[in-house]
């Protein structure tokens, strides 16, 4: 009679035990269901930190001020470094700066230290008028041959406000802003009752070792890629094609085990440049198969299919689009996340509408 009481006593203490797994289990499976994990993956420069930032001013409120005070050195520092570079490609280019500027220039590239961020009254001076050189701005309309910010005109031509002593930066000037990803950035925020993680991962060569640490529990798969760079070498290896690198990493990280199940994104960013540049450089600068006419139209669905067609798995659900992702302009009209989410297959969707109304 003792046995059974025992039995029944250890019964009902397992079924308790199992009843409390279950209803853990339970918890973690609604918390599952109710966040979102989005990767943002692609080669350096593409963009995806851009993205990231629009979502920061979005839905987090901005940047706290530390982080403005960050953003305010870094910029100072990077017109510093823009000169600089523009003077040092005219001797690669072998172009000779005006006579009137060219004391300046080589006391400039002597004297002048970019990792400041202070910048004396006579730097900003000297920032204007060799920004107004004319072989100078030849030199920035040769930039793709040799490593130039794309954002470096939208900051030298405002170098008077940047100067000032009260200067804050603007939303426009930290999406233009281009801090390279190291290791792993983050952000979180609920919308619909859901938790949004959105992680960027940072796409130089050195970074991607780090992309699998970040492959578990991705729901959304968005792949960034710079359209404008078809004509541009690598930072890290002046032998490489920009794009040719982006197709190759592309095909490797979408046909991993680990996405093949996955709904997949495709952002063909910095159309605008792309749209700007095909008129003064062909396609065929990068894909000399190529037959069209270069048009906007024929070249950018040309592009759009070669990332396509790298794609293993049939049926699986691929949404390309083209963007520009410093263009807040339609992004702020649209209240994406107030919408009822019925999947995450209809949420990539609808992201991507979100998405492409920036350009």
């Amino acid at each position: 009679m003792g046995k059974n009481n025992s039995k029944r006593k250890n019964f009902k203490k397992q079924a308790k035990k199992n009843k409390r797994i279950e209803k853990q289990l339970q918890e973690q499976n609604r918390q599952q269901n109710l966040e979102v994990k989005i990767l943002l993956l692609g080669t350096g420069d593409s963009g995806k930190s851009t993205i990231v930032k629009q979502m920061q001013i979005l839905y987090k409120g901005g940047f706290p001020k530390n982080e403005l005070l960050n953003y305010k050195n870094v910029i100072r520092s990077n017109i510093k470094y823009y000169i600089k570079t523009l003077i040092k490609s005219c001797n690669q280019l072998g172009l000779k700066i005006s006579e009137k500027n060219s004391d300046l220039a080589e006391d400039f590239v002597r004297t002048v230290k970019k990792s400041s961020p202070d910048i004396t009254e006579q730097v900003r001076e000297s920032i204007i008028t060799l920004w107004r050189d004319s072989i100078i701005k030849e030199a920035y309309e040769r930039r793709d041959e040799y490593q130039l910010p794309d954002a470096s005109k939208y900051f030298l031509d405002r170098t008077n406000e940047i100067c000032k002593e009260d200067y804050i930066p603007i939303p426009m000037d930290i999406l233009n802003c281009r801090i390279a990803t190291v290791g792993v950035k983050e952000i979180q925020f609920e919308v619909s009752k859901r938790l949004w993680r959105i992680v960027d991962v940072g796409g130089q060569r050195s970074e991607r070792r780090k992309w699998i640490h970040q492959f578990d529990d991705v729901s959304i798969l968005i792949f960034v890629v710079a359209s404008s760079e078809y004509n541009q070498l690598l930072y890290e290896d002046e032998r490489i094609n920009r794009m040719q690198e982006s197709l190759r990493v592309f095909k490797k990280t979408v046909n991993n085990e680990f996405f093949r199940k996955k709904d997949l994104v495709i952002l063909l960013n910095k159309i605008d440049l792309f749209k700007e540049k095909i008129q003064k450089y062909p396609i065929t600068k990068c894909f000399p198969e190529y037959k069209g006419d270069g048009s906007f139209e024929k070249t950018s669905e040309y592009l759009k299919n070669k990332f396509l067609s790298l794609t293993k798995k049939k049926g699986r659900q691929i949404t390309p689009h083209y963007t520009c992702a410093t263009d807040t302009d339609l992004l702020v009209k649209i209240e994406i996340f107030k919408i009822e989410v019925l999947s995450i297959t209809f949420w990539g969707y609808q992201l991507i509408k979100f998405i492409n109304n920036f350009s």
